[in-house]
């Protein structure tokens, strides 16, 4: 499984981006997806996930309400809409997917995901 994520940017605080993550492989449909985030000197931290079908989702507490997850499994893409942006939004973002996940079970470490997307930069000012 390859993935690439793109649309990152420089954007203002209150402003939108939205994150875009292709993959590779015909059975995209059958795995969790997630994107991460990681700030400079800080850990990688879940944002969202999203199980294989679109109908579970997942939310970090720091995003909830501001971003959502979403996926089209007929273009093998999931997408992270982030709507009033906060400059401590700033991290480079990755899409990850587990293979082995369920609808009932969205992991939420990096250490459930095994594809990882080369990463997408997003900077926020205040």
């Amino acid at each position: 499984v390859q993935l690439q994520a793109f649309g990152g940017g420089l954007v203002q605080a209150g402003g939108s981006l939205r994150l875009s993550c292709a993959a590779s492989g015909r059975t995209f449909r059958s795995y969790n997806m997630a994107w991460f985030r990681q700030a400079p000197g800080k850990e990688r931290e879940i944002v969202a996930a999203i199980s294989g079908n679109g109908g579970k989702t997942y939310y970090a507490d720091s995003v909830k309400g501001r971003f959502t997850i979403s996926r089209d499994n007929a273009k093998n893409t999931v997408y992270l809409q982030m709507n009033s942006l906060k400059p401590e939004d700033t991290a480079v973002y990755y899409c990850a997917a587990d293979v082995d996940g369920s609808y009932y079970l969205i992991r939420r470490t990096t250490g459930g995901y095994d594809y990882w997307g080369q990463g997408t930069e997003v900077t926020v000012s205040s």
